[in-house]
This record gives C-alpha cells, sequence and structure tokens, in this order.
C-alpha cells in the first residue's frame, strides 16, 4: 500500500518515523491556529464585505456594512424595484439577510468568494407561488464590489 515508504500506515501515525511525525504535530497545530481563530477570520471577513457591489451584467448596486456580525444593506441602484431588508448575520463568509418585495418575503444569503466577488442566492422565498419566487428559485447572481466605503 506504501510502496514508497519505509513505514506502514499504523507505523507513521503511532510516531515510529519521530521527524514525520513532528512534523504532522506541527501542520495540525497551525491549521488549527489560522482556521479556528474565530476573531482573526471574522474580521478580515467584515472587513470584506464592507463597500459596494454591483450585479454582473446589470446596474443594480447596493452598499454593505458590516460591523459586529450585523450586515447592512442599502440600495445604490435598484433598477426602480421598492425592497426594503432587515439587518442580517454574517457568519463565517456567508451573509444573510431577510428581503422584501412586492409582497414576497425572503431570505437571501450571499458567499463571499475572494475579496471582490460574491455568488447571491435565494434561501427561501415565501409565498413560493408569486412569481418574483419562481423566477428566483435555483437562480445565483454573480456580485462585484466596485467600491470601498468611505
Amino acid at each position: 500500500m506504501f510502496a514508497y515508504s519505509r513505514l506502514s500506515w499504523p507505523a507513521f501515525w503511532c510516531g515510529g518515523y519521530i521527524l514525520s511525525y513532528q512534523y504532522s504535530k506541527l501542520i495540525l497545530l497551525l491549521s488549527l491556529l489560522l482556521f479556528n481563530s474565530p476573531g482573526l477570520a471574522q474580521e478580515n471577513f467584515e472587513s470584506s464585505w464592507n463597500g459596494n457591489w454591483i450585479a454582473e451584467g446589470t446596474l443594480f448596486s447596493i452598499n454593505v456594512v458590516v460591523l459586529d456580525n450585523e450586515v447592512e444593506v442599502k440600495q445604490i441602484e435598484s433598477l426602480g424595484f421598492e425592497w426594503t431588508s432587515s439587518n442580517g448575520k454574517l457568519v463565517d463568509n456567508l451573509v444573510t439577510v431577510q428581503v422584501e418585495y412586492a409582497g414576497v418575503t425572503g431570505i437571501i444569503q450571499a458567499e463571499l468568494i475572494d475579496e471582490e466577488t460574491a455568488i447571491v442566492a435565494a434561501q427561501s422565498c415565501i409565498p413560493e407561488f408569486m412569481l418574483v419566487c419562481a423566477l428566483a428559485n435555483n437562480r445565483q447572481v454573480l456580485f462585484r464590489k466596485i467600491s470601498l466605503n468611505n
């Protein structure tokens, strides 16, 4: 199974090869510190979300402000659509915001892909029989950051 290794699988995990074992512990420790440090990671996500965003291929744009994991979304260019949103929540790289438009209530989920790109989709839409909900079902929109908050 491990033809190129002098040790078998159990010997490696039991510490049979001291250098590899120590190296594995170091990698594990660094991984835990980097990926399980909520303060550091959350701060980076908050600053990444802050700014003006535009839906790719449209003029529809919004302003996003995140402070203490609370997300505020404001209309910049809504293309004539009158909608309201309540403050959302930031958890890791995901933002969820409740939006109301034309008798429809929905939860919008946005995932930060990198510091300038997010994928947005409807997590829920009620009532489902409304045309807006039918059109939003299983659709995603790519948003690009166009500027930082001043």
